[in-house]
């Protein structure tokens, strides 16, 4: 069986973490750093439980810019729902 070889993650460039869509993603929400914090906790001690703090806030964070985005969403729905009426 021949195995495919993948590059190391700790060999990533700058340019890679950039062009990382998920890293894209979370930076349009305004939690990037909350995300990070979760990331490098993970890293130090490698236990969901010891990093329950950075997770909580990470998620609500989420959850706030899920929020604002379904209110935003409602409102343009209600908006275009009054110029065509």
């Amino acid at each position: 069986i021949r195995r495919m070889s993948y590059p190391s993650p700790h060999d990533r460039t700058r340019k890679d973490d950039e062009d990382d869509p998920v890293d894209q993603m979370i930076s349009r929400t305004g939690c990037a750093e909350l995300h990070y914090a979760v990331q490098e906790c993970m890293a130090e001690h490698q236990d969901w439980r010891a990093c329950q703090k950075q997770v909580q806030s990470f998620k609500d964070c989420m959850t706030n810019f899920q929020n604002a985005q379904k209110e935003q969403r409602r409102a343009q729905s209600q908006t275009s729902n009054k110029s065509t009426s």
